[in-house]
């Protein structure tokens, strides 16, 4: 159940993941949606912009806040170095700071499963949560980091912080023919549901991957589901088209993985 006194902040409102969880928490939470450029505000709503790597215009947006969903910074594997650094590194700090100083009550980070991804370059599964991080680029290594800043936010000040290792999300996984993409795949039902469930979970600080129900998932949702109460609804299978081959092992990764995905 939701709570829809809690004012939430989503950070990175106007990116894709950003605009489906404005839809779909919007009935549920009295929401503060941050930007880059006020040319992107949805019509009626509260919005702010804020560069992420200025402190002062971050600890703006914090004002009256019970929970940061933080979806903003660069979000291709393919990011730069200074692009990830001040997005991700920076901002990140910024963020969880920010919320520190103003007595936020949770942080929601959207970390990645690319903070995993060389596992799965190297085809080495099952992945746990708990297992050492292995980024499989730049991009991967800027979530390890937040996840381990949010840890420390988390022990030395006792900031809620639930980080969730968002898979593929996408309206149509069938788009693609590359099974680890639909393995990774979250639906954007699933996605607001899992949001939802970091908001308002009794647990006070996890690491947890958040993908859909996919049969040919190789990473473990053990304690999404039973920390967070997470029960994703769908599947890739369950779409027209959608048949599975079964791989013994799961299905190869292309050395690449994950560029150009």
């Amino acid at each position: 159940m939701s709570n829809s006194n809690r004012r939430v902040l989503i950070t990175g409102a106007t990116g894709g993941v950003g605009s489906d969880l404005t839809a779909a928490l919007d009935e549920d939470y009295e929401l503060v949606l941050h930007g880059r450029s006020a040319d992107d505000a949805p019509p009626g709503s509260d919005f702010r912009v804020a560069e992420l790597g200025d402190y002062d215009q971050v600890l703006a947006l914090m004002d009256g806040i019970d929970t940061v969903v933080h979806l903003a910074g660069a979000a291709s594997p393919e990011s730069s170095w200074e692009l990830v650094l001040e997005a991700n590194l920076i901002g990140q700090r910024n963020v969880l700071e920010a919320a520190r100083a103003a007595g936020v009550r949770r942080v929601v980070l959207a970390s990645s499963n690319h903070a995993m991804g060389m596992y799965d370059r190297l085809e080495q599964w099952p992945v746990y949560p708990d297992q050492i991080p292995r980024g499989d680029s730049l991009y991967g290594v800027s979530k390890i980091f937040g996840e381990a800043l949010g840890r420390y936010y988390y022990d030395e000040y006792g900031l809620d912080v639930i980080a969730l290792r968002i898979g593929w999300v996408t309206d149509d996984p069938l788009t693609v023919e590359e099974d680890i993409l639909r393995a990774l795949w979250l639906s954007p039902r699933d996605c607001a549901q899992v949001v939802r469930r970091a908001i308002e979970a009794e647990v006070r600080f996890g690491v947890f991957y958040a993908i859909s129900d996919n049969p040919n998932r190789r990473w473990s949702m053990t304690n999404t589901t039973l920390e967070l109460g997470y029960r994703p609804q769908d599947s890739w299978t369950d779409l027209t088209g959608g048949r599975e081959t079964v791989i013994e092992g799961g299905a190869d990764v292309r050395d690449s993985w994950p560029h150009g995905s």
